[in-house]
């Protein structure tokens, strides 16, 4: 479960643009926006603050107590976030302003368990979701949702509605969809080589003349055609 309220303390950023931002990072501070029930404010966060508060045990769906430049507190979550490609960093987000009696949609990662059975015949185990969409309240959001995976046989499957989730939480993915298969592995068909008109007779076949040809003279010579 997230379950998990982490403070937050942030500050209002007066400057805007892309250079400021840069500056901002290089002084290990993160810029983001949080997005209000009134309108939006641009804030920046220490970058040591914002990973404790992501990495515990609510993770990505905790619900943070935000107080901006010390003031009253608003209840958020992550709404979004970007990371740069290459050191894989934090360089911007996006907080959610929410209510704590209301449900909101929310992306949970999907956690295979167990060992199939059908690996051990032979079969691959494939996983096709990665992510499950739900609604619950804030604090009832789950971290991630299990799928157990120990009595897949080969072509049997694990569907969105063979998972079980938290009680307040409703999945909005379609029952039927396809979460993991154990199925046989693929095996590669050589192309059959189909005889080119025109090849080489094979070793020890003399070719058949051509329609209309005058056949080879006795001791392999060519024949003669045409006049003097």
């Amino acid at each position: 479960m997230a379950g998990e309220r982490v403070k937050l303390p942030v500050a209002e950023r007066q400057k805007l643009g892309s250079s400021e931002s840069r500056r901002l990072r290089r002084q290990g501070l993160i810029p983001g926006v949080l997005y209000g029930r009134e309108r939006p404010v641009a804030i920046l966060i220490g970058e040591r603050e914002l990973r404790a508060a992501l990495t515990g045990a609510g993770g990505t769906h905790a619900v943070l107590d935000v107080t901006v430049d010390g003031g009253s507190e608003h209840s958020a979550i992550l709404k979004e976030f970007q990371r740069d490609k290459v050191r894989g960093q934090i360089t911007h987000v996006d907080l959610q302003e929410v209510r704590l009696d209301q449900t909101i949609n929310a992306a949970v990662s999907i956690t295979l368990v167990g060992e199939a059975v059908g690996t051990k015949e032979g079969g691959v185990l494939s996983q096709v979701m990665n992510e499950l969409r739900v609604e619950a309240l804030p604090l009832e959001v789950p971290q991630h949702v299990d799928a157990d995976v120990s009595a897949l046989r080969i072509g049997d499957a694990v569907r969105v509605g063979d998972l079980s989730v938290p009680a307040g939480v409703t999945v909005l993915d379609d029952p039927e969809s396809v979460v993991a298969t154990v199925t046989m592995p693929m095996r590669e068909v050589e192309p059959e080589v189909e005889a080119v008109e025109g090849e080489e007779a094979a070793e020890g076949e003399a070719p058949a003349p051509a329609e209309g040809a005058e056949p080879a003279a006795e001791g392999g010579a060519p024949a003669e055609s045409g006049t003097e």
